[in-house]
């Protein structure tokens, strides 16, 4: 009956945004982050129905990155929803940020009427044009029989391949013109092609290179995670014995406790990982870019002993940054499925033991002997409450690289972090949107005290839908990492990175009405969290800690992986 119905409505004429929300259903949207405006009335028109549920942020940067991470953390599409000009254009670093670690999110932006496009009317902004370098497409829906087509051609794109934003901008008058919905079940986009399965020769070119290696490494990035690839990673890896090193946004693809994780490579990765890097004879990249966080631009320096294979979905990643021995372009998840029916385990017995010793040798270490709270422990401690089963976002700075160093990730999608752009003001909302999207585990949003502030208005979010994220303020009185390269590269001259005169945070808190806890020692922070963690609802815990601690091992940009600052000198 109910499909009957629906096949009736059908039949009658419709408006663009009737359409519209019609087609997200369609979709199976379960929620849409937005913040209204003059040119999107008429769809907020028809959210007031109900059928699709609505967060209002209370910034359209918020909402956005809300919605990355929801996508992040579920791996479906996330959905944002703002107005023209200033609530479209405070998109852009959200949209920026999921471009660049390939996120899959569908942004809808409303328009002034297309008579008045580029009349400099109130609110416009040509936001295909602003946002063209930085989608993986977009849309100016001219004709609202064109607008079915549209939202399922942007679903594919954003979803499909590698995945990335996708951004339709619907003017007023096509949002309020009539059309019969008719949704296209399937739909074939002209030039738009998906890898198909590996060469076959190419795999025989990787078995070969793994049966001749001694020194052989697997590098796995953000790609492993996004195309659902951990298990794949981790029978390879066991099969073929070899370690893996994992990128910032590939940590929780291969378990942070197996015996074969190196750890993180770059600038503040570990000892062994680095080392591997240099040292290897054969380096598989798995989904990753060999950007310049992990090569420090020194490619000239850069794994010259080793043949390095790149598997990638992309194949513009292929040769980019590093030349490459050979390379099979194909989603990660079933190039591992391929390789693994016919992977011989490596003769690297030798190799896997002298990693070992470096790993056993030169751990991740931070002094504790000052009076002040050492982020590090902090870190250490949240991982302890929670044993790699929650759901961890930060923002950017050096609480990233101790949540990174620290928090030990068994699990794909539980690391949420800007990567590529390095976005502040994104691991608060984002938590936000996880929580929604996986409300079963734990989420803890880890920040600090700068990012906070750059999106602290979305507490409100936390009250009003009594969403129980936990937030994690590692609070240093500076902009830290800032200041970390001024005393290390611009001798001590701190300008502009005191961040002292914030605000008190258990009052900003509470103001929301969230409970919250401030800590200043070991025996502090560790009630503070207990109590915080067995809050049924969000809670905020202000962490003071060493304003001056920082971040190693540290590789000074353009140096060799190996000339590494310890931090235990």
């Amino acid at each position: 009956m109910i499909q009957l119905v629906e096949r009736e409505a059908e039949k009658r004429e419709l408006t663009g945004s009737e359409i519209l929300l019609r087609s997200l259903i369609r979709e199976k949207v379960e929620v849409i982050f937005g913040y209204p405006g003059g040119a999107v009335l008429p769809i907020y028109d028809h959210l007031y129905k109900g059928k699709i549920r609505h967060l209002l942020a209370r910034h359209e940067q918020g909402a956005i990155h809300a919605a990355d991470g929801y996508a992040r953390a579920t791996g479906k599409p996330g959905v944002v929803l703002a107005t023209s000009g200033p609530g479209a254009t405070n998109l852009v670093t959200g949209i920026a940020t999921a471009m660049l670690d390939s996120v899959p999110l569908v942004c809808i932006t409303g328009n002034v009427a297309q008579n008045l496009l580029g009349t400099d009317a109130f609110q416009e902004a040509d936001i295909t044009g602003i946002t063209m370098p930085i989608t993986k497409h977009n849309y100016l829906v001219r004709d609202v029989k064109e607008l079915p087509s549209i939202v399922k051609e942007a679903f594919i794109i954003a979803t499909t391949g590698r995945p990335g934003p996708v951004l339709i901008d619907i003017p007023k008058d096509v949002s309020n013109a009539k059309a019969v919905f008719s949704y296209p079940v399937e739909l074939e986009i002209p030039g738009y092609k998906l890898p198909g399965k590996p060469d076959p020769a190419q795999l025989e070119k990787l078995y070969a290179a793994i049966s001749e290696a001694k020194k052989p490494v697997i590098l796995a990035g953000g790609g492993v995670v996004s195309s659902g690839a951990a298990d794949e990673l981790r029978e390879f890896a066991e099969k073929s014995g070899i370690p893996v090193a994992t990128t910032l946004m590939g940590l929780g693809g291969f378990s942070g406790n197996h015996p074969y994780w190196l750890g993180m490579p770059g600038m503040h990765g570990t000892y062994a990982a680095n080392h591997a890097l240099l040292e290897c004879d054969l380096l598989i990249g798995i989904g990753v870019r060999f950007d310049d966080r992990v090569t420090m631009g020194r490619i000239d320096e850069f794994a010259t002993r080793a043949r390095i294979v790149h598997i990638d979905i992309d194949p513009a990643e292929i040769g980019k940054n590093v030349s490459t021995w050979t390379s099979i372009v194909g989603d990660v998840k079933t190039v591992l499925q391929a390789v693994n029916q016919n992977v011989l385990q490596s003769d690297s017995q030798a190799w896997f033991e002298k990693l070992q010793t470096w790993r056993k040798d030169h751990p991740l270490v931070y002094q504790d002997n000052s009076p002040y709270l050492k982020p590090q422990w902090v870190i250490e401690e949240i991982y302890r409450s929670t044993w790699g089963e929650a759901i961890i976002s930060t923002d950017v700075g050096q609480h990233q690289m101790w949540v990174a160093q620290y928090y030990r990730f068994h699990h794909p999608r539980s690391l949420l972090t800007s990567g590529g752009l390095g976005t502040m003001g994104f691991g608060f909302p984002a938590a936000i949107g996880a929580k929604l999207g996986v409300p079963d585990r734990p989420v803890i949003a880890v920040t600090g005290d700068g990012g906070f502030q750059m999106t602290s208005q979305e507490l409100a979010l936390l009250t009003l839908e009594n969403i129980p994220v936990k937030v994690a303020i590692i609070n240093n009185r500076y902009l830290g990492m800032v200041r970390q390269w001024q005393e290390v590269f611009y001798e001590k001259r701190y300008c502009d990175v005191d961040l002292t005169g914030g605000p008190d945070f258990l009052k900003l808190s509470e103001a929301y009405g969230i409970r919250a806890w401030r800590a200043k020692t070991k025996e502090e922070a560790s009630q503070a969290w207990k109590e915080a963690m067995e809050h049924p609802g969000p809670a905020v815990v202000d962490f003071w800690v060493d304003p001056e601690e920082n971040v190693y091992p540290f590789v000074a940009p353009g140096s060799r992986l190996d000339e590494m600052v310890m931090g235990d000198e």
